[in-house]
């Protein structure tokens, strides 16, 4: 007999921290839940044995914790984060982050990382331990805790100040525990919980560190290393560490330890120069700048301790710093200076990149300037544009007594070119990459892995695709990689589909880019679909087209790698071979610039050289470099299209750039067919009004033609052409309507013929489309001014006054019309009397013993409206009234 599945519970408040939680990160989702009514919390788990045990024998009954897997993560609107904001470190609740318009409050005491979750409320402070910043907003909140309560919330303060002994304890955590204090907490408690006795294990773990320990003089700084290896896993790793530096007096130390298949890193530093939760955070962990951790799996000790010695010499500078190695005086401009001019003092030194200050009054540092991005201005005739149109305006700075770890982070972790070196705004000099490149191959040791964008965006997907994607499709991918595979070539599936698949969105239109000859690739992977390549040799572009088990038409487009470049401003691009980052670096957004590799062994590796998972789940349509709106003008529209289809914001400098291409008057020189290809494509969206708007708001609208600018009653009529097809799709019923036709009917519905004839002509319309859309205006202009004068008293009526015009006019007319009576009318006709048919043929008059003659269709036309007045309905009722039709015409 089968056991009744147990229900899902509810959350829609759900509190949680960070998984292998520690007494802080317990103690602080306590603390929350005082803050949020009714909230369901969630342990993490933890690898601390003592930890794990009270939370077994107290905590979950006392605080009425749940298990991860028995929340209905779908009903989750609220998720509260405590003592982490790190994406990576919540995966027990990631399905939560799939769902619409959720609210993400974050309560946490670490440092900043790449991996932060963006949220609607935060609460970050540096102090001792996550739990302080909830205990004061308790207590300013004036919320009473029970004397369990607050030692619940005193054991995760004691813990991650060590007892306030650690350098991170501030006086607010004193202030917290205080207050604590007065509330009942119970120190002896906290006492048996926070001491710890050694096992023989643990004992002889902590003698093999002792016997590795080594010191080491880190650029004058002594840093302490010990390391040993154990079969299994040990829990407590980290007392061990404390252990050593109470009985050692060591300033700073990492302790190693391989267990299975990780090394497992402590690092506790007691001075300020030395930044461990930095270091860890490189490897892979986090944590305070005095205590830290982290776990690196699948790599060797011996590995792990090279990349730490990396860190160590390229994060302590005690000695060295940015002003050993910036270049000084430094070569710079003003913004104002052209393009081509700053080209040509670039080209003159030698120069990659060059910094530009405000101006003589102000000379602040406003941003830089590319080499490459100068010289392709110049090359679409842009250079005598001042430079501060396309520099790059957000930057970060160095202060010459800074060390070269943040350096290091700037240019190779956020691929900053160069770095200003600055003393109070004023410009001192500047460190490049060739700089750092010059100065890492001088020091013993090597950039950490974790710096490199490529290797830290990396991630698997197998398992998305598997989950959301039908399984003829998944088997489509597996048979391209294993294709890729017999022909050795890279393949993957790039663009769109990719977006959507992490955003949880439905795409099955594949896009398949080949790192070789992809037609040839297509005509091989074609014959075993059992389908044919429609190719085209220009683009090295190919079609496949085959039917699939149902035996349905589909289409898979393949391209070869390739890289485009563009003659001169919104002309077509010419296409050369290239690999698979510049083939993504062509698109237009960072969002569409992500790959999964499908070859080599590599199947469902995520491909994300520029940000991409960062700016989607930031919200943020980006471009991948300044001239991109230069090159083809379309990529505005398509801007706007994305930033209403997926609630997105067009970042600022992308939206600087909009403005400068607009300035530049580029929509001008597309061509109509383009232009009205990406209206189509805004009108086909659930919810193109909301992207007019924006439109209008660039002058996108008037940079088409000034007639098309959006007016108060246009764009209420818009909106209520939106409404109105939102309506008729509820209907389900056939054909869908052209939606441009009704949109630009609304566009144009104030402007005289002569100003649409040349709306028509920008937009290069066909000339049955134009002679179409012209009648149509007519059409409908006479026809609503009838409704609207005196609306039919019959159905017959209102049946042959709209079933002669096209449903885009009678849609177009239902938006328009202010009077609700015909609204009601034409919604009438559209809902049930446009489909109403006869249910009587030539057959059944026969047998009623008439041959059709020339009265005949129009007994057959009354018939049929005198079923729509509702005089007749049965089957029998018609055959009865045509009969006395046909027999009083005789």
């Amino acid at each position: 007999m089968n056991a009744i599945p147990k229900p899902l519970i509810p959350a829609p408040v759900l509190i949680t921290g960070h998984a292998n939680a520690d007494f802080d990160c317990l103690a602080a989702i306590v603390a929350a839940s005082k803050l949020y009514d009714d909230a369901v919390l969630v342990f993490p788990g933890s690898q601390e044995s003592n930890l794990r045990n009270f939370f077994i024998e107290s905590a979950t009954y006392l605080f009425n914790f749940k298990n991860a897997k028995d929340i209905d993560f779908s009903t989750v609107r609220t998720l509260v984060i405590v003592d982490t904001r790190q994406r990576s470190r919540i995966d027990h609740v990631a399905p939560a982050l799939e769902n619409p318009d959720l609210e993400i409050h974050l309560y946490d005491h670490h440092p900043d990382s790449d991996d932060d979750l963006t949220a609607t409320f935060s609460a970050v402070k540096a102090w001792g331990s996550a739990t302080t910043i909830i205990t004061l907003l308790i207590k300013e909140k004036n919320i009473s805790l029970s004397p369990e309560e607050a030692t619940m919330l005193g054991l995760g303060i004691y813990e991650d100040t060590g007892a306030f002994t650690f350098n991170s304890t501030t006086e607010e955590d004193f202030e917290a525990g205080g207050w604590l204090r007065s509330k009942g907490m119970d120190l002896n408690t906290i006492s048996e919980l926070t001491t710890r006795e050694l096992t023989v294990e643990q004992i002889s773990i902590l003698n093999s560190l002792l016997e590795s320990a080594t010191t080491h003089d880190i650029n004058g700084i002594p840093v302490v290393i010990a390391e040993t290896s154990v079969p299994h896993y040990v829990r407590d790793f980290a007392l061990l560490a404390h252990k050593m530096i109470d009985m050692q007096q060591v300033k700073v130390l990492f302790a190693l330890c391989r267990m299975n298949d990780r090394v497992q890193v402590v690092a506790r530093s007691k001075i300020h120069s030395v930044n461990v939760g930095q270091i860890c955070q490189s490897l892979g962990g986090g944590g305070h700048n005095f205590a830290a951790s982290a776990s690196i799996k699948n790599k060797p000790l011996s590995e792990v301790k090279d990349e730490l010695f990396g860190l160590l010499y390229s994060s302590i500078h005690h000695e060295k710093t940015v002003r050993d190695h910036m270049t000084a005086p430094a070569i710079f401009e003003y913004e104002t200076v052209s393009m081509c001019s700053a080209e040509a003092i670039m080209n003159r030194f030698g120069l990659k990149a060059i910094p530009l200050l405000e101006s003589k009054q102000n000379p602040v540092v406003s941003g830089y300037l590319e080499y490459q991005t100068a010289v392709r201005a110049c090359s679409h005739g842009l250079g005598s544009a001042p430079a501060s149109t396309y520099m790059h305006k957000k930057f970060q700075t160095v202060t010459p007594d800074d060390d070269l770890y943040p350096v290091m982070e700037i240019i190779v972790g956020k691929r900053q070119r160069l770095v200003p070196v600055v003393i109070d705004t004023r410009l001192m000099g500047v460190i490049t990459r060739t700089d750092l490149i010059n100065t890492l191959v001088e020091e013993p040791s090597r950039v950490p892995d974790k710096l490199f964008t490529d290797k830290t965006k990396e991630r698997n997907v197998r398992s998305l695709l598997r989950e959301r994607l039908p399984e003829h499709h998944f088997e489509l991918l597996s048979m391209a990689g294993e294709m890729g595979n017999r022909l050795n070539v890279a393949v993957y599936v790039v663009g769109g589909f990719v977006r959507d698949l992490l955003l949880g969105r439905k795409n099955l239109d594949l896009d398949l880019v080949v790192e070789g000859d992809g037609i040839a690739f297509a005509q091989k992977l074609a014959k075993k679909l059992g389908g044919r390549v429609r190719q085209h040799t220009k683009f090295k572009t190919a079609i496949i087209i085959y039917n699939n088990a149902a035996g349905e038409e589909e289409r898979l487009d393949v391209a070869t790698a390739r890289l485009e470049y563009y003659e001169q401003p919104a002309s077509l691009p010419t296409v050369e071979l290239s690999s698979i980052k510049m083939d993504l670096y062509r698109r237009d957004f960072t969002i569409n610039a992500l790959a999964i590799q499908l070859s080599h062994n590599k199947f469902g590796k995520l491909i994300d050289f520029f940000g991409a998972q960062k700016d989607i789940r930031d919200k943020v349509i980006r471009v991948l470099h300044s001239l991109s709106f230069v090159e083809d003008p379309t990529r505005i529209l398509r801007a706007i299209r994305f930033e209403t289809r997926f609630e997105f914001t067009i970042g600022p400098q992308t939206t600087k750039l909009i403005k400068n291409a607009l300035q530049l008057k580029l929509v001008t020189k597309l061509s109509g067919s383009r232009i009205f290809h990406e209206l189509q494509l805004i009108f086909d969206e659930i919810s193109p009004h909301q992207s007019l708007v924006r439109m209008h708001e660039f002058g996108v609208l008037e940079a088409i033609h000034p007639t098309l600018k959006l007016t108060p009653t246009k764009n209420a009529l818009l909106r209520e052409i939106e409404k109105v097809l939102e309506w008729y799709r509820m209907l389900y019923t056939k054909p869908y309507p052209e939606t441009w036709i009704i949109y630009l009917l609304g566009l144009t519905s104030a402007s005289d013929a002569e100003s649409v004839e040349e709306v028509i002509e920008r937009l290069h319309l066909t000339s049955s489309q134009h002679s179409e859309f012209m009648e149509l205006r007519a059409t409908v202009k006479s026809t609503i001014n009838i409704l609207n004068r005196a609306h039919p008293k019959k159905n017959s009526q209102l049946y042959k006054t709209l079933t002669p015009i096209p449903l885009e006019g009678v849609l177009y007319m239902m938006a328009r019309t202010k009077f609700e009576t015909v609204k009601k009318d034409i919604s009438y006709f559209l809902a049930y009397l446009r489909s109403t048919t006869l249910e009587i043929s030539g057959k059944d008059l026969h047998l009623l013993g008439f041959t059709p003659g020339p009265a005949y269709g129009e007994v057959l036309r009354e018939t049929l409206f005198a079923k729509l007045d509702e005089k007749i309905s049965t089957r029998q009722e018609q055959l009865d009234f045509a009969y006395r039709a046909l027999k009083n015409r005789q």
